[in-house]
């Protein structure tokens, strides 16, 4: 397993950008399938985007794909996601995890979580 912090939160405003960054402790992090989830008040977790532990395969929820890209530098052990043209729907907090299984791990069965940070965005 990994240990995953993640940071980059915040309040923006409706259309603003936010990138968020999770930062992986451990020599294998390069081994794993990294992705992102996120929670709203009141909801269920759901899955935003997913990326291959090589970087070559990107996975994103449908409704997100061209506003969110996530990324990785296996260098420094971090995986990215970049949100444009935010939406007050996208208020959530939002959590990074890790899995050796990039499958498993699209349907939120993941062996490391982080503990989230917050967005925000207000209309």
């Amino acid at each position: 397993q990994v240990q995953l912090v993640e940071s980059g939160g915040g309040l923006v405003q409706a259309g603003g950008s936010l990138r968020l960054s999770c930062a992986a402790s451990g020599r294998t992090f390069s081994s794993y399938a990294m992705g992102w989830f996120r929670q709203a008040p009141g909801k269920e977790r759901e899955f935003v985007a997913a990326i291959s532990w090589s970087g070559g395969r990107t996975y994103y929820a449908g409704s997100l794909k061209g506003r969110f890209t996530i990324s990785r530098d296996n260098a420094k052990n971090t995986v990215y996601l970049q949100m444009n043209s935010l939406k007050p729907e996208d208020t959530a907090v939002y959590y990074c995890a890790a899995d050796i299984d990039s499958t498993r791990l699209r349907i939120g069965v993941a062996g490391s979580w982080g503990q989230g940070t917050q967005v925000t965005v207000s209309s």
